[in-house]
C-alpha cells in the first residue's frame, strides 16, 4: 500500500519550518525528520497527512553541545550520534548504552532522538530515558517558545503536551555527577524487537544515606518513579511484582557502587509491554 497524496515543503531555516506549521498544521500538517515511525504508518495509512514539512535540511537544528550544565540535543539529531559517548562521564556512558539497544542499524541511521520523543511511543527508549533524567523539552513555533518538563510532556500513550504548530527544537538532557552510577537493562525476545521490559536508572553518590534499591511504577507511558525511603520494604515488594528486578535494571549502579558508599538518591524508570495469556495468544493464531 502507498501513502496518500500530501503536499511536500522543505524549509531551510528554523522560522521558515516555524511559518510552515503555524500556516499547514491546522490542515493536518506534520513534521517529517528521521520518519522511522511517521513513514511506515503512512504507508499502511493509518496516518493521512495532508502536508509534511521536511526539517532536514535545517543545519541549526543538527546541534549537539553542552550548554549551562546541560546536553543541548537538536531536532536533526540521529541516534547515531551517540554510537560514542557525546560527553564525558556517565550521562555520555549511558546515551551510549541506551543507544545500542534501539531497534536496527539502518534506523538508527535515519531516526532522531527528538523525533523519538515527539512520536512518543511506549515502547522507545529515549522516551525513558527523558523521563528517568528529567529532561527539559524546548518547543517552539510561531507564538513563542516554551520549556516543558518531562514530567508534563508525557501525557499518554503516543500523547504529548505539543501543540499541533509546535516544534520539539531541542531536549536538555542534565549532565550527570561524575560519581553518578547509571545503568540500564532491556529485556526482548529478539534484538531490535519490541520490548518487553526496561528500565534505566541513576544512583547519586554522596550522601549519608544508605544504598536503596529503586523502585517504580508502571504505565503506559514513561515516569519517574518516586522516592521511597530504604525502610518501605512493602514498596519494594510491590515494584517487583510489576517490574524487571531492580538489581538486573541497576546493573551499571551494582558494578560502580561499594558496599560502604553512601547514595543521595536513586531516580529510576520503568516501561513494561503486557504479555499476552497462552489463551489470547492461541485465538490470535487460529
Amino acid at each position: 500500500m502507498k501513502p496518500a497524496s500530501f503536499r511536500y515543503h522543505a524549509p531551510k531555516t528554523i522560522e521558515e519550518a516555524l511559518a510552515m506549521l503555524a500556516e499547514y498544521a491546522p490542515d493536518d500538517g506534520r513534521v517529517l525528520a528521521g520518519g522511522q515511525s511517521l513513514v511506515p504508518t503512512m504507508a499502511f495509512r493509518l496516518a493521512r497527512p495532508h502536508h509534511l514539512v521536511d526539517i532536514n535540511g535545517i543545519e541549526a537544528l543538527r546541534r549537539l553541545a553542552v550548554e549551562d550544565g546541560k546536553l543541548v540535543i537538536g531536532a536533526g539529531v540521529r541516534h547515531q550520534a551517540f554510537h560514542r559517548p557525546v560527553v564525558e562521564g556517565p550521562l555520555g556512558a549511558l546515551l551510549s548504552a541506551v543507544m545500542r539497544h534501539i531497534a536496527h542499524y539502518p534506523i538508527r541511521t535515519r531516526g532522531t532522538f527528538c523525533g523519538s520523543l515527539a512520536h512518543a511511543d511506549p515502547a522507545s527508549e529515549w522516551c525513558l530515558v527523558a523521563a528517568t533524567l528529567g529532561a527539559e523539552m524546548a518547543a517552539r513555533s510561531a507564538r513563542g517558545a516554551r520549556i516543558i518538563a518531562a514530567a508534563d510532556y508525557f501525557q499518554g500513550i503516543m500523547t504529548t503536551a505539543l501543540e499541533a504548530d509546535e516544534l520539539l527544537a531541542e531536549v536538555r538532557l542534565p549532565i550527570l555527577p561524575a560519581e553518578t552510577r547509571a545503568g540500564f537493562y532491556e529485556f526482548n525476545r529478539r534484538a531490535g524487537d519490541f520490548r518487553r521490559r526496561r528500565a534505566p536508572s541513576a544512583a547519586y553518590h554522596g550522601g549519608r544515606s544508605a544504598a536503596r534499591r529503586p523502585c517504580a511504577r508502571t504505565r503506559g507511558f514513561p515516569r519517574r518513579s518516586r522516592r521511597r525511603s530504604g525502610r518501605d520494604r512493602s514498596a519494594h515488594r510491590r515494584a517487583d511484582r510489576r517490574c524487571v528486578s531492580p538489581r538486573a535494571c541497576c546493573r551499571g549502579y551494582a558494578a560502580g557502587a561499594g558496599a560502604g558508599d553512601g547514595v543521595s538518591a536513586i531516580v529510576t524508570g520503568v516501561q513494561r509491554r503486557r504479555r499476552r495469556s497462552t489463551r489470547s495468544s492461541r485465538l490470535s493464531a487460529s
